[in-house]
């Protein structure tokens, strides 16, 4: 399976007028990838907190970022999520993940968001290599 990316991605894409504009620092000898993002209101679910769908799509795209920085082609082949505190909208939170391990076409990682050091959502995601 081949994956393109033509700048549009909802999370990173600089060509996405309505996504979020991520971009995201990595260090590939740790297999990680982190992004400081504001989420606007129009993002939101109940009134002043972000969607919950809008922090899972975070979560997955750092988890492929960290993977990405290794130079692997992946797309998520499960993802499991535990929100642990609302978060506001129009706050800046910090999105981390991070390669926790390797097993042949499969790699582990573990995302986080957190406001303020405080940790708001955390994943568990399974990456699958698709080269």
């Amino acid at each position: 399976m081949q994956v393109i990316d033509d700048n549009h991605c909802f999370i990173c894409g600089s060509h996405n007028p309505i996504g979020l504009h991520a971009v995201f620092t990595t260090d590939p000898d740790q297999g990680r990838a982190e992004t400081r993002v504001r989420i606007p209101e129009h993002f939101q679910g109940w009134q002043g907190v972000v969607h919950g769908g809008i922090l899972s799509a975070l979560l997955d795209e750092v988890c492929a970022q960290a993977c990405m920085a290794r130079g692997l082609q992946v797309v998520t082949s499960e993802l499991r999520l535990r929100y642990r505190k609302p978060v506001p909208t129009g706050t800046e939170v910090t999105v981390t993940g991070e390669i926790v391990g390797d097993r042949r076409r499969l790699i582990d990682v573990r995302g986080i968001i957190e406001l303020d050091g405080q940790l708001m959502a955390e994943a568990e995601v399974i990456m699958f290599k698709t080269v």
